[in-house]
Parts: structure tokens; sequence; C-alpha cells
């Protein structure tokens, strides 16, 4: 087993606490902030997926004018928990 808890920058949700299992399939996704009905929504629809399959689907989308969302700064938490081996 994988895990972070990844501090987020841009974003109303100020962590995310991530768990994957050795077969690079993520096994629990729990935001800190942010609106909650949104990132609950998010977690049970990532949960189970593989991270490249997440990263894929999720890079890059923006929150309004914002740079970045709470599901690009969950790419960003696992690409750093891939990046650690």
């Amino acid at each position: 087993m994988k895990h972070i808890q990844y501090q987020t920058e841009g974003t109303c949700s100020k962590l995310i606490d991530v768990t994957v299992d050795d077969n690079d399939v993520i096994q629990q996704v729990y935001f800190v902030g942010g609106c909650h009905g949104n990132l609950q929504g998010i977690s049970r629809l990532v949960t189970g997926q593989k991270v490249d399959d997440v990263i894929n689907r999720l890079d890059g989308i923006r929150c309004g004018t914002k740079r970045t969302s709470c599901p690009d700064q969950l790419c960003r938490a696992l690409e750093e928990l891939k990046s650690k081996g």
C-alpha cells in the first residue's frame, strides 16, 4: 500500500489523503475542506480506479478562473505518490 497526505494549492480544499494498493488501484480518497458533496462524489468515483486512468481523465480541470481545481490537485497528489515508487 502507498499513502500520501497532499497539501493542495489554489483550491478551497486544503488537503487530500489518498491510499493506493500495490497494483496502483485507488483504495481511498478523502478531501479536507472544499465543497463536501462534490468531493465525496469525486472520491467515490475514483475509488477502485487505476491511478493513471484517473490522471488521464481529471488532469488540467480548472475551477472557474482558477488555474487548478480539486480534481486537478488530486492528480498532483497521485503523480507525487507515483514518483515515490
